[in-house]
């Protein structure tokens, strides 16, 4: 359910986004154990959105879809299908594919004369929507109830896409 849920930590205090209402509501939230929590006061902590119970339900509801759906085994499953199918794809542009559950990202070479961002336009005009971080990677963040089918449908339009990218690289100056 958690990214911290991957390392051997137990944070003192979990911190969850806006996003705990499946995007309906802008909800965010934290846990900790009862001698944290009792330290803090009213007043002790500010909330933008504090006290709605309207973004409480939805919230609630939202989790418990997540959990009774199965999207965070999907997550893992799917994720890692993701990954062994982009590494599968001509590596001569990557330098790393790398991620937990559906949160993929693909480093491109550093040499290259083309960037993240250059490869994040071609996978939209292919159909593809990513977000390019940094100078060299391209993030994946499909959501969690996506098909075996549509990952490999993603794939392909990555594979297509490598082969615009090869051209551009070219053109910028790397033979």
């Amino acid at each position: 359910m958690f990214a911290v849920e991957h390392e051997d930590v137990r944070p003192d205090i979990l911190v969850m986004g806006k996003s705990m209402s499946g995007g309906m509501l802008p909800v965010s939230g934290c846990m900790a154990d009862s001698y944290i929590m009792d330290e803090i006061k009213p007043g002790d902590h500010g909330s933008t959105y504090g006290g709605n119970p309207l973004g409480m339900a939805v919230a609630k509801a939202a989790v418990k879809t997540i959990v009774d759906e199965g999207m965070v085994e999907n997550s893992a499953k799917q994720g890692e299908l993701l990954k062994s199918e982009l590494l599968k794809l001509d590596q001569s542009l990557f330098k790393e594919v790398r991620g937990r559950g559906l949160f993929v990202g693909v480093e491109l070479k550093s040499d290259l004369h083309v960037d993240g961002n250059n490869f994040a336009k071609i996978l939209a005009k292919h159909g593809l929507l990513t977000k390019a971080t940094h100078d060299s990677t391209i993030r994946l963040a499909p959501p969690l109830v996506i098909t075996e089918e549509e990952i490999k449908q993603s794939v392909e339009i990555v594979g297509a896409g490598l082969e615009d990218l090869k051209k551009l690289n070219e053109q910028n100056g790397n033979k």
